[in-house]
């Protein structure tokens, strides 16, 4: 495959430039400002005025149970990422069994529980680390794929979801042991690291351990520090979530990366946003990080760089949980208890009491005046905030107008808001911060609520968008190398870089098109889970072409027929170079 007359971009952050681009083999085997020879070659690409760059790496997806049913990932592959990391928050699926898994991914990451235990019971074959990866191999993979072992996995598998959950259980020295051997070997494997959460307001699903809390919160300070041990040795990374409640957890969390006289902790942590309940947090991120680093720590603070609007219908929305009134009808899944629950005076007087304080750390800025109704069978009150429907109807508090609409209509109310990241100036600043890096876009889950698999082309836009009107805040190359080669390098991967014999995973897009279809809204049927309707992005006009290991997996927003029916993407072992795949032939890869 020929590639001719793009803007090139390596990867690296280097200056990009006009070059011509030769495929063979899966690897880039030329790069040049001239000519290539076309004699023989079937698939030769126009790319002038358009970009081309390495592709894109998500490294903070829920696609655990989405892989197995339905391993193309084409939400993701469409929009340039050719790398997602599975197993973040403490979960994933190497150990757990399916009702386990179910109860750990339903509620926490709003993926129905029946779909979870049904994918993991069909398509579950393996018992390890390697075993995983040599099932997830056998699979038509679209996307590369690498991964962390989940604590909260290991957790429930070797001590029990019940006895994994509760405040006065350690696990035994044998339980110890049988995790750090489960750690070890998933990190000999080629796991880029372990994924841990401290963060209270996840709950479980299910019966027997409903509205627990991750099996991960519950882990003492010594079983952390020796699965952190073996972290430290291989030099792997640790994905972790603090209580946010307690800033000694947040400052413990950002300081245990320090080697001082061990190893130190490559750390990423969530999240850096620029929250609207507290518009002073986000000052404090950087520079927390950049002393940690000075200190000799290695530490990232995990970034969307893009603004943080979430869906919902009705009240079924994570943020509820992290207050006790919300929490506690997220508690009732049966749909009668919980509208009883709503309609009481004493639960509402006390969802009040928790949407008036003023106190405290949390996520949700808890204003109802700033969340949009946006579907409704009462056309009424389409458009206006649950404040202004309370001021409508007499002057209600915008906690009962909230819960009156649930009421009438439950999940056909479907509303909005802007949770985090809603500053342009401040986005700027943080995307350009050296102790944070682009990703925590939940891709995989939340499938009603947020749609955030077009990040890095938002960030692209917003780049160029700045230069254009004359405040460059970073160049081109800067934003794509932060999207691709950084995070590739930091991670220890075989990815985001387009350099000669590096792997030809590969986007072509056209700058023009870096517009305002990027935040357009749109929904997408996942047949896998009974036809649920998600939220997606398209934005098809803007990518030309997507490449993964040099062979087409979508073009003009359409996917080749390779996707999901050949593997064109790998397990990314870490610390290990990847061969590519044999070739497959028959592709139209024509993308001008």
């Amino acid at each position: 495959m020929i590639i001719r007359g793009g803007r090139w971009f390596d990867g690296t952050g280097a200056p990009s430039a006009v070059r011509t681009l030769g495929i063979r083999d899966g690897h880039v085997a030329a790069i040049t400002d001239g000519d290539l020879d076309e004699t023989g070659c079937a698939n030769v690409i126009d790319a002038a005025g358009k970009w081309v760059l390495p592709g894109m790496l998500d490294i903070h997806t829920h696609y655990d149970i989405e892989v197995l049913g339905g391993p193309a990932l084409t939400e993701s592959l469409r929009h340039g990422v050719t790398t997602v990391m599975l197993g973040s928050c403490s979960l994933s699926t190497v150990y757990v069994d399916a009702e386990d898994a179910g109860d750990i991914f339903g509620r926490v990451e709003a993926i129905p529980r029946e779909h979870v235990i049904s994918a993991v019971n069909t398509h579950k074959t393996w018992s390890n680390g390697e075993e995983y990866i040599a099932a997830l191999e056998a699979r038509p993979l679209g996307p590369n794929v690498a991964a962390f072992l989940g604590h909260s996995d290991m957790r429930a598998a070797v001590m029990g979801l019940d006895r994994a959950t509760r405040d006065d259980v350690r696990p035994t020295a044998a339980e110890q042991s049988q995790m750090e051997q489960m750690l070890t070997e998933a990190l000999r494997s080629g796991f880029v690291g372990m994924s841990s959460q401290q963060l209270l307001f996840d709950k479980l699903d299910g019966e027997v351990c409903r509205s627990r809390t991750l099996p991960s919160t519950y882990a003492k300070p010594r079983e952390l520090r020796r699965l952190k041990s073996l972290l430290r040795r291989s030099g792997r990374v640790l994905q972790s979530g603090p209580d946010i409640e307690n800033p000694l957890s947040i400052g413990s969390q950002v300081f245990q990366s320090l080697g001082i006289v061990r190893n130190p902790l490559k750390t990423s942590l969530l999240s850096a946003a620029d929250v609207k309940s507290n518009p002073v947090a986000v000052k404090l991120l950087g520079p927390l990080a950049r002393l940690a680093n000075r200190l000799g720590g290695n530490f990232r603070w995990q970034h969307l760089p893009v603004p943080f609007e979430v869906y919902a219908d009705g009240i079924d929305l994570v943020i509820f949980e992290e207050f006790g009134s919300g929490a506690a009808a997220l508690h009732l899944k049966d749909e009668v208890e919980r509208n009883a629950l709503l309609r009481d005076e004493n639960y509402r007087r006390e969802f009040r009491k928790d949407y008036d304080a003023k106190f405290g750390m949390r996520v949700w800025h808890r204003d109802f005046f700033d969340a949009e109704i946006v579907a409704c069978p009462d056309p009424a009150v389409i458009g206006k905030s649950f404040g202004e429907v309370g001021r409508d109807r007499g002057g209600l508090h915008p906690v009962d107008a909230f819960l009156d609409l649930v009421l009438e209509h439950g999940n056909e109310l479907r509303w909005r808001t802007t949770i985090s990241n809603h500053r342009p100036e401040v986005l700027r600043k943080l995307a350009a911060d050296s102790g944070i890096q682009m990703g925590f876009s939940d891709a995989g889950a939340h499938l009603r609520n947020m749609a955030f698999y077009n990040m890095g082309l938002r960030l692209l836009r917003h780049v160029q968008d700045a230069a254009r009107a004359g405040r460059p805040f970073m160049t081109i190359e800067a934003a794509v190398h932060r999207l691709t080669g950084e995070l590739a390098d930091w991670y220890r991967i075989d990815a985001g870089h387009l350099r000669l014999g590096d792997r030809a995973d590969i986007v072509i897009l056209d700058p023009e098109r870096l517009d305002a279809s990027l935040d357009a809204y749109a929904e997408e049927t996942v047949d896998q889970y009974g036809g649920l309707s998600r939220m997606v992005n398209r934005n098809d006009d803007t990518v030309s072409a997507v490449f993964v290991g040099g062979r087409a997996v979508f073009v003009g927003g359409v996917p080749t027929p390779l996707v999901g029916e050949h593997r064109t993407g790998r397990f990314l072992r870490a610390a290990h170079r990847v061969p590519a795949l044999p070739a497959t032939e028959g592709v139209l890869t024509h993308a001008g």
